[in-house]
């Protein structure tokens, strides 16, 4: 049975075109350079990887179903006799990968290609049929079908799409277009899509199936075809002249992982981590060009532009309530520049409940960087993290402040000697991270300079997006018990990536792991903060652990290291008061009626297809957003505004152009607060240690 089905699919496969009535597909097959390839990568994965991964049947049966979820994930295109069909292959793929047979990955992917265009001349067909839609039916559809059965009938397929299309239009007349102008939109969405399929390459195909296998092994391991490594190299030398994000494929829309510090998307303050791109518009005035189905790679090309030039980008908001609600943002692209990733300072002025005023130091780190041109060509004044924020501690000193804060929010990482001489700063010496190989060994990096910088009350403020090097310099000051750390549990980015050439392509391979001293990883579980804020991100959607194949969790040898403060003995104190004044903190209340609002509505997964439902729908979320931005307002003696508009018009920018909003000023005015009580709690148990 296997044996003819594998004959009659691998003629489906070779087949020199897949003719339908609009558009013609060519039937991809693989290439000889793609045969050598994937035993290429299947070799430095065997040998290098830090996670030893068996390439035996239960591998071939995952990777199956990882490529067919990531070829349909909404499981709007493949019937459930193909998924029977291609069953064959679950314990034969890991034969394949091994002996370089690429054609079963390009049978499956020419099927789906076929459904595609199946279900885009039926569209195209409904959409030009002048019938109108009943708007005004009591029904729904289920916006994530991610876990739903394959579709069995071609009926049951025709009623899903009859209900995607409905949707989509009301989205559009929602939006102030007409009902004709909604089924243009739609239709030219539809016809793209169509067009796109046929310039699809074998290249692309090979792509997608290698970083199905590689993401086997771990998320941050993944293969670069020649145009993926160039793309990889641009965004790593931060020289595109662009928006300055960092973007995924997820189903069919673009998703943003994270924002580049300092860049016009971060200085914009419109985008977001986990935001949904659906549509780009070059110009302050040019049509939205629709990028729902795009490959990464042409949505990437399009962002991109002159320095100077406007984009403008259709979103979804990953903090909406309504996931069909779009916004357009308009971004000035332009370079990341290194001095304008530069830490900065501040020092916050706060009165304690008797009226006495104090001043903290805060310092802002937007990312871990280093000048290593400069510092190779010998410059004695060559950029870099620790030695500006050494700079800033001393002409924070000179201002008499009693308490610094360093502020490690959204900071991704990036130079892992950085954050070493960055705890170096705060301790005389020891240990700061430790590094496990594929092999067991463990290597230890430290601070052997006796030099400290600053030995006052200390706290670290990070949250979701804090990452990688962030967590290593938190970590550190946490086990040394040197400071008190702050906010949201980090990302969970412990894994260390090396890129190797291959002959056709570059693999990014996770070779090592990362610990800190305490022997706990960073990795998957992050850094868990000593009081904790309110977070917005969800743990499900970002970080480490949202991810599919994370590296686990795990321990090695503790380091030896000293311990600095005397904050054990009083960190319980600390959390209490903290408890006792944000209870009524206006900013702090709003945060926790967000959260309150997203977990109450997160599983609220179907949306109305009757019009004046999903409008009513609409209506209630944004009039609870305003109520609610009131209440904070009202709470702190402000006066309420009448629409959601007006947030953003009150913005005020730091130093590097960066939005300031409400809710972080509390953060650090909080943070602040409770370095004060550390102060405060230190010196008594002194005196009564003494005593």
């Amino acid at each position: 049975m296997k044996i003819t089905l594998r004959s009659s699919l691998i003629a489906l496969a070779l087949a020199p075109t897949l003719a339908f009535a609009n558009v013609e597909l060519t039937a991809l097959q693989p290439e000889k350079v793609h045969a050598k390839t994937i035993q290429e990568i299947t070799a430095r994965l065997t040998a290098g990887h830090y996670n030893k991964v068996t390439i035996d049947d239960a591998l071939s049966e995952e990777i199956l179903s990882k490529y067919l979820d990531a070829l349909d994930p909404a499981r709007s295109y493949f019937y459930q006799s193909d998924i029977d069909e291609f069953s064959a292959y679950k314990d034969q793929l890991d034969d394949s990968i091994i002996k370089g047979d690429l054609h079963p990955a390009y049978i499956i992917f020419n099927r789906i290609q076929q459904r595609i265009n199946e279900r885009l001349e039926k569209v195209i067909a409904r959409l030009e049929d002048p019938t109108p839609f009943n708007f005004e039916l009591d029904e729904s559809i289920d916006t994530d079908r991610s876990n739903d059965p394959w579709i069995a009938t071609e009926q049951d397929m025709d009623d899903l799409w009859r209900k995607r299309i409905k949707s989509g239009l009301l989205n559009l007349v929602l939006a102030d277009k007409t009902e004709a102008q909604a089924r243009e939109t739609l239709l030219k969405r539809y016809k793209n899509q169509q067009a796109r399929l046929s310039q699809t390459k074998s290249e692309d195909v090979f792509q997608r199936f290698a970083n199905i296998f590689t993401e086997h092994f771990d998320p941050h391991t993944s293969y670069f075809s020649p145009r993926g490594s160039e793309n990889f190299k641009i965004n790593m030398s931060l020289s595109l002249e662009g928006i300055g994000a960092v973007l995924q494929s997820e189903n069919e829309n673009t998703k943003v992982v994270r924002l580049v510090p300092a860049g016009p998307a971060d200085k914009n303050g419109q985008l977001k981590p986990a935001d949904v791109i659906v549509g780009v518009g070059q110009g302050k005035t040019g049509d939205i060009e629709d990028v729902v189905g795009w490959r990464l790679d042409d949505v990437v090309d399009l962002i991109r532009g002159p320095k100077g030039s406007t984009v403008r980008l259709e979103i979804i908001p990953s903090d909406g309530e309504d996931k069909t609600i779009r916004k357009v943002v308009s971004i000035e692209r332009n370079t990341v520049k290194l001095e304008e990733q530069a830490a900065q300072k501040r020092v916050l002025n706060i009165e304690d409940p008797k009226g006495i005023p104090h001043k903290v130091g805060i310092i802002d780190i937007p990312a871990f960087y280093i000048d290593f041109a400069a510092l190779q060509k010998g410059d004695p004044q060559y950029k870099s993290t620790t030695r500006d924020v050494e700079k800033l501690i001393n002409e924070l000193k000179t201002e008499n402040i009693e308490g610094l804060v360093i502020d490690l929010r959204n900071n991704g990482g990036g130079s892992l000697r950085e954050a070493n001489e960055l705890v170096g700063l705060f301790i005389d010496r020891g240990p700061t991270v430790q590094i496990r190989d594929p092999n067991g060994r463990v290597d230890i990096m430290g601070d052997f300079n006796p030099k400290v910088a600053y030995d006052g009350p200390l706290a670290v403020v990070v949250n979701r997006l804090s990452a990688s090097a962030s967590e290593i310099f938190a970590g550190a000051i946490q086990d040394y018990d040197r400071g008190v750390i702050l906010g949201g549990q980090t990302f969970g980015k412990g894994t260390v990536q090396t890129l190797q050439p291959l002959e056709h392509g570059q693999l990014k391979l996770t070779h090592a792991k990362f610990y800190r001293i305490s022997g706990e990883s960073t990795q998957n579980k992050g850094v868990i903060p000593d009081i904790e804020f309110p977070s917005l991100y969800d743990p499900t959607e970002i970080g480490e652990s949202a991810l599919d194949g994370a590296l686990p969790w795990d321990t090695v040898k503790q380091a030896r290291h000293g311990i600095y403060t005397d904050l054990p003995p009083v960190r319980k104190e600390l959390v209490t008061l903290h408890n006792q004044r944000v209870k009524s903190q206006p900013d702090f209340n709003y945060m926790r009626e967000q959260i309150a609002r997203v977990l109450a509505t997160k599983d609220d997964e179907l949306l109305p297809l009757n019009k004046e439902q999903l409008k009513a729908k609409r209506d209630a979320a944004e009039q609870w957003q305003l109520d609610a931005e009131n209440r904070r307002r009202l709470a702190k003696g402000e006066k309420p505004i009448s629409k959601l508009s007006e947030i953003d018009d009150e913005l005020q920018k730091d130093k590097s152009g960066r939005p300031i909003t409400t809710e972080s000023e509390a953060i650090l005015e909080e943070s602040a607060r409770i370095l004060l009580d550390l102060a405060t709690l230190e010196q008594s148990f002194k005196t009564a240690s003494n005593q």
